[in-house]
């Protein structure tokens, strides 16, 4: 595009932004009530400070709505808001819409962690008689000082029972005044088992504490003295510091219980014999918890006085009691019900790097106008450190209003694979412009659907309302040489591609939304001329798939410029605040620790992971399967199409794209990068079924394909084929293809081309006759030119 040109297309674009304002100072603002905000706030919770520059904002938006900014900054910054526009990587190409100068920012910490806050805790000041602390428990880590059922803090000691900091068993018989030696009883000898059930009972008749392991006495000591629970809330999973919540559990509770009495060791042998899935009833029950809900924020007590449990920062459902053999439920056992499985009990996992919520204010609001373009739009921070530019971005989608006709085309965002990969959600200070990874701040989480939690719980689920600078548009997925992304930035060629920037025979209308749109309202999708699947698509909800498969059946059109599609599957709770995603086998990027009896989700309790295996086969939907993935940081890891069928009309009608067999396409001219066919891909059923040499016990091998499927081209890589077959197994396809481009007439109606591979947009930029193919189909999807 010249410079000329460039400037027009500025002009144009501007008139979508027009009139954009930011509303309020940063006090006002502040004070506004927002969407994401939390009307109850935390308990007293220890903070952990953040340095820098870190923000977040709703994901998405439609124009005419304003969107609130929650920022936490040490530095003074430049805050703007710019569409963004015109060519990848050309800063003057954006559209700022508002600038702002903050001389004298605010920080906010964090509060990590998640536990159960009992607000209805027993009397401070009743003396115990007696007493017994009951429950079975899972430590995913054994060092460092962590409550498991507790009424007690530092400068109102009651009654506790703990994690040592070696490991050990330890019981709080305090009297409610300030936190002595004398008032916790050491079990020294009796550790808890890592990563293992064990059922755990610490009992005070007056004179003597005995601990029960699994059933059996672990050991006495004798403690004599006025008992009182003190002045604190009831926890499970932390105790109280200086009337802070602190001391996360990281481990796994079930049937947690309070009793006004020492059970006897009959009693707690029969309690053990029970695995769990008994409440304690009758006399001298406190409280008893469950913890069968298996969703939500709210533990009931069936004890009889209403000691009902608020979860502080989520924790994990669905993960079983102690009474569920968890490795019974095999990988391909498609007639499990865990709602059924009267064995299966109840459990609440809790990680003391657990956040969802930052729960930052409102710092910035910004009113997008309804006439603002529908597209990809940032926060950009900037701010400066040693006289070095630093950048910081804050990813949101712009919809269409609801009183705006429709485009003809709807780009779909890969939201949920952004926020799969947003492994460093508070980053140190990163330099402006391209660059590869970025260090996190010390102490902060790390966990996404890449990484586990610090004490190695496997990831099920990820807030919506953290930062996620992953998303942003100076961000590589490869060294600069190569200049490959799969996030972001890699889909904004395609939108350009369609803006005419780089193609000015191609200028096309269209709208954007992100893949929660279409888990919110599927319907959002009847209507267009063609959807189009850009880039790393990667995580889908089974929402997402039915709304794509009425859409289709109903007579629509897809473009999948997609590889990896549809492979592993999402959820999200009921106000959009956190995506689950449960992922089983290392190899293929599952999470380590993650058991088959875990995948059931908790909003609907249906099957997780790999989306093939939950029931929704992607083939039958969008015509082709993941065969795998590969390196990205070398050139050869990048493969191009091999022309299969250059007769047919889409290389032919309306433009001739000039193709003969075996000719290739997707790539920059004499065959450099950008290429198309790189880093995942996917592959009709009759390769992968040639890959698939072994079909594991319980599982079944498609018989065929559904009808109607022709391959354009065939992806080849110079690094090599495919890497895995159907069930996942590593292999390797004899004729090398990593990908294949096809074209589908879906026999239940709706027309797909599917490229299978993640980085078409990256060759759009730089290929001609891709771009003639990709006009042929949109025309032959009746979506018109916007100069037409």
């Amino acid at each position: 595009m010249s410079p000329q040109d460039r400037r027009d297309f500025l002009k144009r674009s501007a008139a979508g932004v027009a009139g954009s304002t930011l509303l309020g100072g940063l006090a006002s603002a502040a004070k506004e009530r927002a969407a994401g905000a939390h009307d109850e706030p935390l308990p007293p919770h220890v903070a952990t400070e953040l340095p820098g520059v870190h923000a977040y904002a709703e994901k998405s938006i439609a124009a005419g709505e304003a969107i609130h900014f929650r920022v936490s900054s040490t530095l003074p910054y430049r805050f703007e808001v710019v569409r963004l526009a015109g060519e990848v990587d050309d800063d003057a190409s954006d559209e700022v819409l508002v600038t702002q100068t903050v001389t004298r920012p605010d920080a906010h910490p964090v509060h990590l962690g998640s536990y159960v806050h009992v607000e209805r805790a027993l009397p401070a000041e009743e003396k115990l008689a007696a007493v017994t602390l009951e429950c079975w428990v899972r430590v995913w880590r054994d060092r460092g000082r962590q409550g498991i059922l507790t009424q007690y803090d530092s400068e109102s000691a009651g009654i506790g029972l703990f994690v040592g900091e070696q490991g050990e068993v330890q019981v709080a018989l305090g009297d409610g005044t300030a936190e002595r030696d004398e008032q916790l009883v050491f079990f020294p000898g009796v550790k808890f088992g890592k990563r293992s059930w064990q059922h755990i009972v610490a009992t005070w008749d007056g004179k003597t504490v005995t601990l029960y392991l699994d059933g059996r006495v672990a050991g006495r000591r004798s403690h004599a003295g006025i008992v009182r629970p003190g002045r604190a809330p009831l926890r499970l999973a932390a105790f109280g510091e200086k009337g802070l919540a602190t001391g996360m559990l990281d481990g796994d509770l079930a049937m947690p219980v309070l009793y006004d009495r020492a059970l006897s060791e009959a009693e707690v042998a029969e309690r053990t014999k029970q695995r769990g899935l008994v409440p304690a009833t009758g006399d001298g029950v406190l409280a008893c918890w469950p913890l069968s809900e298996e969703d939500g924020e709210t533990i009931a007590d069936v004890g009889g006085a209403e000691r009902s449990g608020r979860i502080i920062n989520h924790a994990t459902w669905m993960i079983g009691g102690p009474s569920f053999p968890i490795h019974w439920v095999g990988r391909y056992d498609a007639g499990y019900d865990p709602t059924r499985d009267g064995q299966r009990g109840h459990a609440l996992r809790f990680c003391s790097d657990d956040l969802f919520d930052c729960r930052w204010p409102v710092v910035h609001t910004m009113q997008i106008p309804e006439t603002a373009s529908s597209g990809v739009y940032v926060g950009r921070f900037i701010y400066d450190i040693g006289g070095e530019e630093m950048r910081y971005f804050v990813t949101f989608i712009v919809r269409r209003p609801e009183s705006r006709p429709q485009a003809p085309i709807l780009m779909i965002c890969s939201t949920n694979t952004w926020l799969a990969y947003n492994c460093t959600p508070f980053p140190g200070p990163v330099r402006a412009g391209l660059h590869w990874g970025a260090k996190g701040v010390e102490g902060m989480p790390h966990f996404c659907c890449y990484a586990n939690h610090r004490a190695g719980q496997p990831t099920y689920y990820l807030g919506r309302r953290v930062p996620w600078p992953g998303a942003g548009p100076e961000d590589l997925f490869s060294p600069p040489e190569v200049n490959y992304s799969h996030l972001m930035r890699g889909e904004l060629f395609t939108h350009r591609w369609l803006d005419g920037v780089y193609d000015d025979t191609a200028r096309y209308e269209y709208d954007v939304v992100g893949q929660e749109d279409i888990d919110r309202d599927p319907e959002l999708l009847k209507g267009y001329k063609t959807i189009i699947v850009n880039g790393h698509s990667e995580y889908w909800s089974t929402r997402e798939i039915e709304g794509i498969d009425k859409y289709l059946s109903e007579g629509g059109t897809a473009i999948i410029m997609s590889g990896n599609t549809m492979f592993w599957r999402v959820s999200f709770n009921d106000d959009y605040s956190v995506m689950e995603c449960r992922k089983y086998d290392p190899r293929i990027g599952g999470r380590g620790g993650a058991m088959i009896g875990e995948l059931y989700h908790s909003d609907d309790k249906k099957r997780g992971s790999l989306i093939r295996e939950a029931g929704y086969p992607e083939f039958e939907y969008i015509g082709l399967s993941c065969i795998g993935w590969d390196r990205l940081d070398r050139a050869i890891d990048y493969g191009v199409y091999y022309t299969e069928t250059p007769d047919h009309f889409l290389f032919n009608e309306p433009e001739k794209v000039g193709l003969k067999k075996d000719e290739t396409f997707g790539h920059a001219p004499g065959g450099g990068l950008p290429r198309a066919v790189g880093h995942e891909w996917d592959v009709r059923l009759p390769t992968l079924k040639k890959a698939t040499h072994h079909i594991p016990q319980g599982a079944r091998l498609p018989d065929r394909e559904p009808e109607g499927i022709v391959t354009l081209a065939n992806g080849i890589r110079p690094a090599g084929g495919g890497v895995f077959d159907y069930f996942t197994a590593p292999a390797r396809t004899e004729d090398g293809i990593s990908a294949e481009l096809i074209y589908w007439e879906r026999p239940q109606g709706g027309r797909v081309l599917h490229f299978g591979a993640i980085a078409i947009g990256w060759a759009l930029s730089v290929d001609r006759r891709l771009g003639a193919l990709v006009r042929n189909v949109l025309a032959h999807f009746d979506v018109p030119r916007q100069d037409a």
